[in-house]
């Protein structure tokens, strides 16, 4: 009887977030799907549900085109920003003084100060013909004229999503590190192992899950940004996530924005079931 009354108990504790998440984020997924089985506005004779969208998706050169474009920068995003990421957490973990830990953490979150959106415009700016990039590099006389493959192409698009995403990174990597017993380092040094395969053989598999964290982290918000590729990206950086946009703001079709959405997610949740079974080894440790 006791446990029944706590079984009641705990449903009625979760049942408000559960509904809320439900609401909030099921549904809206669920009407994603149901919208990519419509028909689109130019074919109003078809079935009340069809696969003539996927289809489509799947013929049309250019959207599997966009999406392995997508999936790649978002890839290059991901290493750039966690093999950054890496050593700045390291660097905060064991070799800053336990009181000051809390002030760098404090500086590494001072790009949230600022909107997004900013700071996406601040790196067109330093990116730029005339920006600060060639403008420094012509004052010093290392180049007689600007430079143009680090402003509208994917370049661009890597630089600037990995500058704002790099916060998200550091932060899982220093908590993961921070749980790592120091005495298991010392006993690796005991045993005669050196620093570098101590990193090795030691702290980075402990750390791992954390890394994996911020691959997540990195990876998955980013193969759906539209704004940095828009505003930075030119002809050749554009993403999956523009595609979509213009699918559903300017040419009024739902069905395939739609449908667009359900392949991007699709793919994103293919490669991170990957990730998680290929680090299984590594967050087995954990337990």
């Amino acid at each position: 009887m006791p446990s029944d009354t706590h079984t009641i108990k705990g449903l009625k504790l979760v049942s408000p977030p559960l509904l809320y998440a439900v609401l909030l984020l099921a549904g809206p997924l669920g009407m994603i799907l149901l919208f990519s089985f419509l028909p689109q506005p130019d074919n109003p004779t078809e079935a009340t549900f069809t696969l003539s969208n996927y289809a489509e998706a799947f013929n049309d050169p250019i959207y599997p085109e966009l999406l392995r474009r997508s999936l790649l920068i978002s890839g290059a995003v991901t290493v750039v920003t966690v093999l950054l990421a890496f050593p700045i957490a390291y660097f905060i973990s064991f070799h800053v003084s336990p009181r000051h830990k809390s002030l760098w953490l404090f500086l590494i979150t001072i790009p949230f100060w600022t909107s997004y959106l900013i700071r996406v415009f601040l790196w067109k700016v330093i990116l730029g013909f005339n920006g600060v990039v060639n403008s420094s590099l012509m004052g010093l006389g290392l180049i007689e004229t600007p430079l143009q493959f680090i402003l509208y192409n994917p370049t661009a698009v890597v630089i600037t999503l990995a500058h704002a995403f790099a916060p998200f990174a550091i932060l899982p990597i220093f908590v993961a590190l921070e749980k790592i017993d120091r005495s298991l380092l010392e006993a690796s040094r005991d045993l005669g192992e050196n620093r570098l395969t101590t990193f090795i053989r030691v702290t980075l598999p402990l750390a791992m899950p954390g890394v994996l964290a911020s691959i997540l982290i990195v990876f998955i918000p980013t193969v759906g940004d539209y704004v940095t590729p828009e505003q930075v990206g030119g002809p050749g950086g554009t993403m999956i996530a523009n595609m979509i946009q213009l699918q559903f703001m300017r040419l009024d079709n739902q069905p395939m924005g739609a449908t667009l959405s359900v392949l991007t997610m699709a793919s994103v949740t293919v490669i991170a079931l990957i990730l998680l079974v290929l680090n299984r080894p590594f967050l087995r440790t954990q337990r």
